[in-house]
């Protein structure tokens, strides 16, 4: 009796043993990365799409910090991050030549929008951004800015300058002016609470459910076009990087068959993001 006992207890104890070796080695198998991105890539439902077809082809899961694209490149400055997916291609050019990222490589565009107040009391409408701003500038109506750094930010304030309106001391255009220091959601619905101007990526926008009376009232202009960039960080100035997951992840997504499932993606028949990587 007292030898089958014992022998039902290290029969436990090794069973218990190869358990946890099989778990470790599970562990040590997951591949993963950590992508720093934008809130539209995140907020517009793009990767519930891409990621799983990624991750179905790869086996590497990845974890997405979905902030804006100025404060994504500062994760990739400080090593926080294996690999971006941002829109700000200057930024993204000076990261990489700054040594922090290996390589830029484009990936898919779409365009700027400005969403205003459909009775337009500024009276912006058409396909000329700058001289939208110009008026906005002109009328003081009430304009929600990201005000956070982001592409879109960075894109805005680009405008503004077309339009002859220094914004780099960080003063507001007009006394309507509210940056909101928020991602592109809340910022849209901070608009349509205030029926206020607001710029916007078209992504975001054909996303964004609660409208009220906001419609699209600039587009077509060639400055509003909104192109996207993967970068993978430099293993030399951050050793942690995940250097081959990422790579991965770049090789995917600007393969045919990253390319296929941003192209496929669509809501109410509208297609947010058009594929564009050059291989």
């Amino acid at each position: 009796m007292i030898k089958k006992r014992q022998f039902m207890q290290c029969f436990k104890a090794l069973a218990f043993i190869l358990w946890a070796l099989t778990a470790s080695l599970s562990i040590a198998q997951t591949k993963s990365l950590v992508m720093a991105s934008t809130t539209s890539t995140e907020q517009t439902g793009l990767f519930r799409v891409l990621l799983p077809e990624f991750k179905k082809a790869t086996g590497i899961d990845v974890k997405v910090v979905a902030v804006g694209t100025g404060q994504a490149i500062d994760m990739g400055r400080r090593g926080d991050a294996d690999v971006l997916f941002v829109h700000d291609q200057a930024a993204e050019e000076q990261l990489v030549a700054a040594g922090f990222a290996t390589a830029r490589f484009p990936v898919m565009y779409n365009d700027f929008v400005l969403i205003g107040p459909i009775s337009d009391p500024a009276q912006v409408k058409g396909n000329d951004i700058a001289q939208a701003f110009q008026k906005l500038t002109a009328s003081n109506p009430k304009f929600i800015s990201r005000g956070d750094n982001s592409g879109t930010h960075s894109a805005e304030r680009r405008f503004w300058k077309t339009a002859g309106v220094d914004m780099a001391a960080g003063k507001p255009a007009f006394a309507n002016y509210q940056a909101c220091g928020c991602g592109m959601g809340p910022a849209l619905n901070m608009a349509a609470s205030a029926q206020a101007y607001v710029l916007a990526d078209r992504g975001s926008w054909l996303a964004f459910k609660n409208r009220a009376d906001l419609a699209i009232v600039v587009q077509g202009d060639v400055q509003l076009s909104n192109q996207y960039g993967v970068l993978v960080i430099n293993p030399a100035r951050h050793p942690q990087t995940r250097i081959v997951e990422a790579q991965k992840f770049v090789d995917w997504v600007t393969s045919p068959a990253g390319q296929g499932v941003i192209g496929a993606y669509k809501i109410n028949g509208e297609q947010l993001f058009f594929p564009n990587a050059r291989r």
